[in-house]
């Protein structure tokens, strides 16, 4: 089989894929009735995965902040962690998921840092201790992370069933604890709302000033 005729099925069978995927939009609110951002939209189905890990992303550190805040990759997925800061950070993690530590830096490590163990891991820096951040570590390619609007759509999803759970820093309890079950047809679209029990959000959104004795 020659390579024009190995491209030509390989279209083709994209394109049957997308003409029959279905997709789930998810709208995530807290107890109060208020949307919900940060939150990891995820769905886990029998069907094979059709869409292979990103290979590479990036969190960024940007005025002594992760940025984002919450970052939702496929199991094999590497990241860097650029410093733009005209400071150096330390960037670890002491999660079972993924434990690692880059020392004190400045600019872009030379290697990125592979996620290969599905799980939540939690990002700080041994320098600066207001700085968090978290990433998702998923064993399926359909997730997404939600915005100020609270909303994910999950698309190109093969019909079957599917787990739609949601996992966000604050929540009280484990994502299987608010999962629902899904069944989704050829083509079709369904919407889907989620009410999470959260915690209060402590985080400082920038850093501390010398009046508050942070390190600058």
């Amino acid at each position: 089989m020659n390579l024009l005729r190995v491209r030509v099925l390989l279209a083709a069978f994209g394109l049957c894929h997308s003409l029959h995927a279905g997709a789930l939009d998810v709208t995530v609110k807290d107890g109060n009735g208020r949307l919900v951002c940060d939150a990891v939209v995820y769905a886990k189905g029998k069907a094979a995965p059709s869409t292979p890990a990103k290979k590479q992303r990036i969190i960024d550190q940007r005025d002594k902040q992760f940025v984002p805040y919450v970052t939702a990759l496929q199991v094999g997925t590497s990241v860097f962690f650029p410093n733009n800061d005209n400071i150096r950070h330390h960037v670890y993690s002491l999660s079972p998921a993924k434990k690692f530590e880059l020392p004190l830096y400045a600019g872009v490590p030379a290697e990125p840092v592979a996620f290969d163990k599905e799980g939540f891991v939690t990002l700080g820096c041994n320098i600066h201790d207001w700085m968090i951040a978290y990433v998702a570590v998923l064993a399926t390619p359909y997730f997404e992370v939600t915005g100020k609007e609270g909303r994910a759509r999950l698309k190109d999803l093969p019909p079957g069933q599917y787990i739609v759970e949601v996992w966000q820093p604050s929540l009280k309890g484990t994502p299987e604890k608010f999962a629902q079950h899904v069944d989704l047809a050829a083509r079709d679209a369904k919407e889907l709302l989620f009410t999470l029990d959260l915690k209060p959000d402590f985080r400082a959104n920038r850093a501390p000033g010398s009046l508050t004795g942070g390190y600058r």
